[in-house]
């Protein structure tokens, strides 16, 4: 409502009053509200991360974004139709079916913008297991595009028709996939993971997969990876699934696998759907599960291809449980690649800078850590 309305009839010396006395009184509350105000707090701290052995922000980058020299030929050579340098790349990794399996990654998602390579490749090579196999992992990487990251309730009816259409194209296409696969090779099964998930497996059928991927592998990382998913409470299963089959694989991992790492994925599926509290990360089971995964680094290839995934959970943990100078050394390793967990973050860059921050200044105040 309008001050001079509100003011009523009469002179407009009556309602000039009512404003005047209307601003002092407001005057008045701010002239309270400012006196008993508390007096404002500290700046915000700030890094500088070169004094501590850390990257400057300007020279991160998100892991993946950068392609090795034959990658990033093969990807050119696909997006002008040639799709045979492509072939070539996926037929490596012999019979490191996790390796070969990530090799797939940056193809997929070619694919899926365009697959007109890949249709001339599976029309003039038919029988090719890794043409059948990328065909599945496409048609899935499209159905998620169609459905979109949104919760359930921000999907449209129209997205979910679309997304479940597709993926039951990819399960038809998983049969031929299986049927062409090379001896002992797992990955036309772990390409059907994220189908279960999206078409609602029951948990009989999930375990019929699950025993026919690991009787080829039973420790393929990224199966445990997508199936740790299955078993989380936002897709089929429960916090206590979830734990029982991490616990299962930290069990009978050989050293060096860094399956363990999915333990520590175990308690952020966990916390983040509880809305849990900081605190959570300092209990004794989450500080167990973070030693089993730095001996299981320890006792890892340098080399192995998800070291650097998994290093990025350990520094992620370790900087939610406080424990700063720990993470640092974690964050150092790192460099300049912003690896898993920040990846699925809306600002990977900002979030990886401030919790890489609050390590630093964590193990400032602690004592453990100062400039170089």
């Amino acid at each position: 409502m309008d001050i001079l309305s509100a003011a009523g009839g009469g002179t407009g010396l009556i309602a000039l009053a009512a404003v005047s006395a209307y601003r002092k009184s407001r005057l008045a509350a701010k002239a309270r509200a400012a006196a008993s105000a508390k007096p404002a707090g500290p700046a915000p701290r700030t890094i500088d991360p070169t004094l501590y052995g850390l990257a400057p922000r300007t020279e991160l980058v998100l892991a993946g974004s950068e392609h090795d020299q034959e990658v990033a030929a093969a990807l050119a050579a696909a997006r002008a139709g040639d799709w045979r340098p492509a072939a070539h790349y996926l037929a490596g990794g012999g019979t490191d079916w996790d390796l070969r399996w990530s090799r797939l990654g940056p193809f997929n998602e070619l694919a899926v913008e365009d697959d007109t390579w890949l249709r001339a490749w599976r029309a003039e090579q038919p029988e090719n297991p890794e043409a059948a196999l990328l065909h599945i992992d496409a048609l899935v990487g499209l159905a998620w595009k169609i459905r979109s990251g949104a919760r359930a309730s921000d999907v449209s009816t129209e997205q979910f028709e679309g997304f479940h259409r597709v993926l039951r194209q990819a399960e038809e296409a998983a049969y031929e996939a299986v049927r062409l696969a090379r001896p002992g090779d797992p990955n036309p099964f772990v390409a059907q993971i994220p189908i279960a998930m999206g078409l609602g497996w029951s948990h009989e059928r999930f375990a019929e997969l699950w025993a026919e991927l690991t009787a080829r592998d039973p420790f393929h990382w990224s199966a445990h990876d997508r199936a740790l998913q299955y078993w989380c409470a936002k897709w089929h299963g429960s916090h206590e699934l979830m734990h029982r089959f991490a616990d299962h694989a930290l069990a009978t991992a050989p050293a060096g696998g860094l399956l363990s790492v999915h333990k520590l994925q175990a308690f952020y599926e966990q916390f983040t759907r509880d809305n849990a509290e900081v605190a959570e990360y300092q209990r004794p089971d989450v500080a167990a599960a973070l030693a089993a995964v730095q001996a299981d680094l320890a006792a890892a290839d340098p080399n192995h291809h998800r070291v650097q995934r998994s290093r990025g959970w350990l520094a992620f943990v370790l900087a939610k449980s406080g424990r700063g100078a720990e993470a640092v050394e974690q964050f150092r390793v790192l460099g300049r690649f912003i690896p898993m967990p920040w990846l699925h973050f809306h600002d990977p860059v900002g979030a990886y800078v401030g919790h890489r921050a609050g390590a630093v200044l964590a193990a400032l105040d602690s004592g453990a850590l100062s400039p170089r």
